[in-house]
């Protein structure tokens, strides 16, 4: 698609969450004549600005009209199964992601990544590097997409020099046809989400390797070499674009491909086109809020991606010393009576309450629970039974957990988040941490892990020394 078959185009969008309004916006001032159709309801004022930018909308569910277009634009919380979005494949209409109406306006050069775990984390890291080399360049860096911020909103500003660095969920790729990153980016691949995939790891997977489905020769591809789905699948075989493994060791395909970021001896070594060069130490950039082996991984990937992208090493290292973490990702919240409290609410899924687990040294309080996505909490119990003293369950699963973690550590229900901190100050002692990592989803209880998380904080700062 181009601007100009845009331009003049019956389009409707599905979906009136925040990817939905901007893609909405976006293609009605590039011509196109736009229904914004949603089941649930729009704030007055949301439905008058949309008015202004020439959006219609239409709320309370889906009419006839949503059918009578061109193409739709389907929001990436909504699930494949909705009655909108069968009705529209039946008639064979085209539909795309807002991910990938935007690409087709973006003159910056893009970086794209996605995961399961970490990506927002690299995201974050990176836009922080090409942020600080930007006044040596002359050009700007936008962080958007499944970061909190809607490519679609931000594309009309990028110019020709820029970087969009583009954060990417599952549910954002599955409807991308053109999408095209510069460079692409896979932190790793693991169960999450799979009552969206029918419970298939595999079209879960396939979902997340849309991302590269599209690059050329130029292009470059940074996976980690140590997750087996994505090595086996990228290691061996041919491909057009450029592949650069990151490891904790030196992974055998980086020998076939001459290239990646390898950790060795406590230090980023960057090897590319036979030669090596080392970058950074860990413990320059590893501190409080930023810590353990998962954020090794993440700074690997970061510096791959400031090699792909021509970054001087100085910029990287001194970047990656002042990064402080990612709010809710392992955030150092207060020392209090001698224990420290960590507000982890980003851990929607098993593997990262495993990493912080792993992260987080000496006796731990661990609160937990949410809305179960068909966890299977397996590959924590060691974990848990080596260094929780007290696992404290809420939400809709905190049964589940009780029956889970039954007979591996001592359970406790809470009846919300708020009790569950109280019971957690009565319960730390001297040295002990508070991890508040979920593992779940939190719309049984919250509008998203955001609001988990500062609602986690403001609990733990009212309580008294």
């Amino acid at each position: 698609m181009t601007e100009q078959g845009v331009s003049g185009a019956r389009v409707s969008v599905i979906g009136a969450g925040r990817s939905g309004v901007a893609a909405a916006i976006l293609l009605a001032a590039r011509g196109a004549s736009v229904l914004l159709s949603e089941l649930g309801s729009v704030a007055k004022g949301e439905i008058g600005r949309l008015h202004q930018c020439g959006v219609e909308v239409e709320t309370g569910g889906h009419s006839e009209r949503v059918l009578d277009v061109d193409f739709g634009v389907v929001s990436p919380g909504i699930p494949p199964s909705a009655p909108g979005v069968k009705a529209l494949e039946q008639r064979g209409i085209q539909l795309y992601s807002e991910i990938e109406v935007a690409s087709w306006f973006c003159r910056a050069r893009i970086v794209g990544i996605t995961g399961t775990d970490g990506k927002t984390t690299t995201a974050t890291l990176v836009h922080d590097i090409v942020t600080a080399e930007g006044p040596l360049q002359g050009s700007r860096c936008w962080g958007v997409g499944n970061i909190g911020v809607p490519f679609s909103a931000m594309v009309g500003q990028m110019e020709e020099g820029d970087t969009a660095v583009v954060e990417l969920s599952s549910y954002q790729l599955e409807r991308c046809e053109s999408f095209r990153p510069d460079v692409a980016v896979l932190t790793n691949i693991t169960p999450d989400h799979l009552a969206r995939y029918g419970g298939s790891m595999k079209r879960y997977a396939d979902a997340k390797f849309r991302i590269c489905m599209n690059q050329k020769e130029g292009d470059t591809l940074i996976y980690n070499a140590d997750d087996p789905l994505l090595e086996e699948h990228f290691c061996g075989g041919a491909f057009p674009f450029r592949r650069v493994p990151f490891s904790l060791h030196e992974p055998p395909s980086a020998a076939l491909m001459q290239s990646g970021a390898f950790l060795r001896d406590g230090e980023i070594v960057v090897a590319r086109d036979g030669s090596e060069r080392r970058v950074v130490r860990t413990d320059g950039f590893l501190k409080n809020s930023f810590r353990g082996r998962h954020n090794i991984y993440n700074a690997l990937a970061a510096v791959a991606v400031s090699d792909a992208l021509g970054i001087d090493d100085g910029v990287v290292r001194d970047a990656l010393g002042a990064f402080e973490g990612v709010r809710h990702r392992q955030q150092f919240v207060r020392r209090l009576a001698g224990s420290d409290w960590i507000n982890d609410s980003k851990a929607t899924n098993v593997n990262a309450m495993h990493q912080a687990l792993e992260a987080v040294g000496g006796k731990i309080v661990l609160i937990a629970g949410g809305r179960d996505k068909g966890n299977d909490y397996s590959a924590v119990l060691p974990l848990v039974a080596d260094k929780v003293e007290l696992l404290l369950a809420i939400g809709e699963s905190s049964q589940l957990l009780a029956d889970a973690f039954k007979g591996v550590v001592r359970v406790q229900q809470a009846a919300s988040l708020e009790g569950a901190v109280s019971l957690a100050r009565a319960a730390a002692g001297e040295g002990w941490t508070v991890l508040f990592s979920p593992g779940c989803a939190s719309f049984d209880m919250f509008r998203d892990f955001e609001e988990r998380g500062e609602q986690f904080m403001q609990c733990v700062n009212s309580l008294e020394e």
